[in-house]
């Protein structure tokens, strides 16, 4: 019987999706479906940035019987004359290309200045996934009608006049979203409602409607002091002060901002209840929150605590961090960016790292104002951001004292050594609980003690160390080698030092070496005292396994190699020794878990044979290795890091 051929891979199997056809595809790239909400939103959100760029007054949203839903709104309406490049009529290429909109030129004369719209892949991913559309356009006294079926123009533009009364301006889009891409069809009414509502809040003075055609039932919501409104309505518990609300805006002259750009806000604190947090940038709603959020979480904060210093308010020993004041915190937030730049296609999240600067800026000097103003209310805050932060420490200090109470009780994955002379007792920090099965079977029980860790340890560089014990895997360290966390000023008590060598001892590949830099981050910042005494080491398993055949009276042999440096002088030998080339085998270990307790106590632990580093600071003093270490390990150093990647990239050895 023939044997089945596979399917042949030539330049023939590459397929080319075209226009619509990636959508169609993989509709979850572009849109949520769960149901066809979100499709429409990209049709309501075209609607409301006429109104936020001043060209409507009016957003009406239909549901028909029929399954359909219309869009309708008075803003410029849609141009349908010929694109001057692509020589096809504006409003076809809006609704059938990816990529194409007015959105893009966000310069003096764009037609958008600030838009939800970024991508230009919005409606024509409505258009995309629906069975029909019709669009009609009213403009300039001519009216425009177009309509697709499956994404595909099925009737051509017409335009004709409008009537002599008819003055109309304004685009109507009626979608039948297509069932086969969603997993309901039916629409969630709560959350069209919702996104309906929010529209009207931010957009103070434009009316928007939402009609049933089956019951002729209709809601509208216009209001005229949006924000304050609306958070107030949706409160679930009262207010410790009352709401604080402003808004700032750049002008023409500023130095960091585009003319407009800036927020809106109304927050809330209160003691209880379920915390109302909602979010938009240019109207978009941004349920995942984002960097405009992250500006109006340190705007408070910055406000709050300069009003406590200036007050003189915080109890000693306590230290007040962003989340303690923003914990209490209910709020509706409203973004201008100019470029918004969104996490995804669906615009959940606002990626855009000026708009924390940006929203920041406005939010703490109005805030710092207000609470000078009302220093009855800013002690009030003040208390509640206070019991928040001792709170916090409390629930810190209950876990430190799992090992503070009495004798410390060592850790139950520990498997301690016999000997109780410091001077010659040895720790090993063991990445993963396989290695450490090999290592302790491996090790001297007499004076070598086996710690695992398991997965990566946490980059404790800008850890508070009075949280440092939340961490289990380090409490675990910490109770083991019988020194507690310092910083580079303190005298520590080392007399309850356990080991003489803290060794650590991770698998030689790249994810190794991240562990080994993540628990010397954390010796440096935290047990600093450890390494100038010379009690920190790093082991070096080797990488490679060579097996040499018999070579005259030399027997077989098994030789280790650290790195491809050695191997390669190993292999070298090998040649001037008269070895047939290949007659050797190479292994490489994935990890310490693949050695055998024999190979890793040969390789690793035998004093007589393994090679063990002492860590030290070099040439470097502390302070300048401290500067390097937050350069490498801090948070928010990602552009000193990318400069020192792009000065150092070509030394860099990399494991693929």
């Amino acid at each position: 019987m023939a044997t089945k051929q596979p399917p042949a891979y030539s330049e023939g199997s590459i397929r080319v999706l075209k226009g619509l056809e990636p959508v169609k595809q993989r509709p979850g790239m572009y849109t949520r479906t769960d149901n066809p909400l979100h499709i429409l939103q990209e049709v309501i959100d075209n609607a409301a940035d006429e109104a936020l760029a001043g060209h409507g007054k009016k957003i009406r949203v239909s549901l028909h019987t029929d399954g359909s839903v219309s869009v309708e709104d008075d803003g410029r309406g849609i141009p349908f004359g010929l694109h001057p490049e692509e020589k096809a009529p504006v409003i076809e290429l809006v609704f059938t290309r990816l990529h194409a909109g007015g959105k893009f030129d966000k310069g003096q004369g764009g037609a958008y200045s600030f838009s939800g719209g970024l991508h230009g892949v919005g409606v024509s991913v409505t258009n995309a996934l629906s069975r029909r559309m019709e669009v009609v356009s009213y403009r300039e006294g001519r009216v425009a009608r177009l309509v697709f079926e499956g994404g595909d123009v099925t009737e051509s533009l017409q335009v004709r006049a409008g009537g002599a009364d008819d003055r109309r301006q304004g685009t109507t889009v009626r979608v039948w979203p297509d069932p086969r891409y969603f997993e309901s069809a039916a629409l969630p009414m709560s959350e069209l409602t919702h996104l309906l509502r929010s529209k009207a809040v931010l957009m103070p003075g434009v009316s928007v409607t939402l009609f049933h055609e089956k019951t002729r039932d209709t809601q509208t919501w216009q209001f005229k002091a949006g924000l304050r409104d609306y958070l107030q309505q949706t409160l679930t518990a009262d207010p410790v002060i009352p709401l604080f609300e402003g808004e700032g805006y750049a002008d023409s002259g500023h130095e960091s901002f585009a003319e407009g750009e800036g927020a809106a806000w109304c927050v809330a604190f209160t003691e209880d209840g379920q915390p109302v947090r909602e979010s938009y940038v240019n109207l978009i709603p941004t349920s995942a929150g984002g960097t405009h959020e992250s500006g109006l979480r340190d705007g408070l904060f910055q406000a709050v605590k300069s009003f406590i210093e200036l007050h003189a308010l915080l109890p000693k020993g306590v230290k007040l961090l962003p989340e303690d004041v923003f914990a209490r915190a209910s709020y509706v937030l409203s973004a201008k960016v100019l470029d918004p730049q969104f996490q995804g296609q669906i615009k959940e999240r606002l990626n855009s790292r000026d708009a924390v600067r940006l929203v920041s800026s406005y939010v703490r000097p109005a805030l710092e104002l207000w609470l000078n103003e009302h220093v009855e209310y800013g002690k009030k805050l003040a208390e509640l951001a206070i019991r928040t932060a001792q709170t916090r420490q409390r629930a810190g200090q209950k876990v430190e004292k799992r090992k503070g109470s009495g004798v410390a009780v060592l850790p139950g994955k520990l498997t301690d050594c016999e000997s109780r002379d410091i001077a010659h007792n040895e720790v090993f920090l063991v990445e993963g609980d396989s290695a450490g099965g090999s290592a302790k079977m491996g090790r001297d029980k007499e004076s070598q003690a086996i710690l695992p860790l398991r997965g990566k340890v946490l980059n404790t560089w800008e850890v508070e160390r009075d949280r440092l014990f939340a961490n289990n895997e380090i409490h675990d360290i910490s109770v083991a080698i019988g020194v507690d966390p310092h910083g580079a000023a303190d005298e520590p008590d080392l007399s309850g030092l356990r080991y003489g060598k803290i060794c650590i001892l991770s698998d030689a590949d790249v994810d190794g070496s991240h562990i080994q830099v993540l628990l010397l981050t954390l010796f440096f910042r935290h047990f600093p005292k450890l390494i100038e005494t010379g009690h920190v080491y790093v082991a070096r398993p080797p990488l490679f396994r060579v097996d040499a055949p018999a070579r005259g009276k030399k027997p077989a042999t098994k030789m280790y190699a650290l790195d491809e440096g050695e191997l390669t002088a190993i292999l070298d030998k090998l040649r001037k020794d008269g070895v047939r080339e290949g007659a050797w085998s190479i292994s490489r270990f994935k990890g310490l878990g693949e050695m055998s307790p024999e190979q890793l106590w040969e390789t690793t632990l035998n004093p007589d044979t393994r090679r063990l580093l002492p860590v030290q600071l070099g040439d470097l003093d502390f302070a300048r290795t401290e500067a390097l270490m937050t350069q490498l390990m801090g948070k928010g150093e990602a552009a000193a890091r990318r400069e020192l990647m792009e000065l150092h990239g070509d030394s860099i050895e990399i494991d693929v």
